[in-house]
Parts: C-alpha cells; structure tokens; sequence
C-alpha cells in the first residue's frame, strides 16, 4: 500500500500538464523567378509573417535555393501569411496567402525597379530625372590636393630713387 493513501481512495489519474497535440502543419513552397527571362533567382529572402486567430505567429526568413524555391513546414493550417520576397536588383514583392490546406505553392516574379511617379519637381522646374532600374549610391571622389609647384623667389622691388641724390 502507498504511503498516504487510504485503501480505497481514488489515485487521480493525471499528474502536471495535459497533453496538448501539436496542430497541423502546412508545406509551403515559395518559387521565384526572375520575371524578364523565367530563370530561378537563388539566394533571395523569403519572409513569412504569419497570423492566426488575430494571434502573431512572428516573422520566418527562408533563403532561395540554386532553383529559386523557399520550402517552410512550421505555419499552422488556418493562417493568414503574408509572403514577402526581397532580393538585390529587384524590386520586393508582398502579398497575403491563406493557409486552408496541408500544402501551399506561390508563384512569385520579380521585377526590376520602375521608375517613380510623383507630382513633386526640382528646383529647376523640370521634373526629376532619375532613371528605373537599380539606384546606387554614388560618393563623389575628395577634391585633389593642389600640386606643389616649385618656389620662385619673389620680385624684388625696384630701387627707389630720390631727386637729391642715389638710391637709398
């Protein structure tokens, strides 16, 4: 017989925590491609911001591999995700994706910068001018230093004279 227990007297049956199932899972697959020729971008991060009953999940990153796809199996079935894809040279892609199901493929093409609109001009009343496309920052090289030219010696001053007499 147990020590403390009366004969008779219900053992409970559960110690510490319940059980609780892990839920289910969904398989994610996330290809990009360059959207001008269709080849897979490597390397590219794909960001998974994941939701579910108004509850934040947190922020997943995942890295394209050499055939452009990000595979994630940790987002719970009956997430709301939004799907961000940031790479060098291309302009970043977002967009929601519901989880409904045990698996989920997105498409994605990336696209080169466009270049801006915008209402606002400079100074000049031209409108802006800067191109579509990648822009780099430019650090404009530091002025040179002056080259040293040889010393001349300096004029000497023209001996003065007086009416009265010689110079002085």
């Amino acid at each position: 017989m147990m020590a403390g227990v009366a004969a008779g007297q219900d053992i409970p049956e559960q110690h510490g925590r319940k059980y609780k199932p892990i839920p289910p899972m969904a398989h994610i697959v996330v290809t990009v491609e360059k959207g001008f020729n269709g080849k897979p971008l490597q390397n590219a991060a794909v960001v998974f911001h994941a939701v579910r009953n108004g509850v934040n999940d947190g922020n997943l990153e995942v890295k394209t591999d050499p055939d452009g796809k990000a595979t994630i199996d940790v987002i719970e079935i009956g997430s709301q995700v939004t799907v961000q894809v940031i790479a060098y040279g291309f302009a970043t892609y977002a967009s929601d994706l519901n989880v409904d199901g045990p698996s989920k493929e997105l498409l994605v093409k990336l696209q080169r910068p466009q270049a801006q609109v915008s209402d606002y001009q400079n100074n000049d009343g031209k409108p802006a001018e800067v191109k579509p496309g990648v822009q780099e920052h430019v650090v404009p090289k530091p002025a040179s230093p002056p080259t040293a030219t040889p010393a001349t010696p300096a004029p000497q001053a023209a001996p003065v004279t007086s009416p009265n007499g010689p110079p002085q």
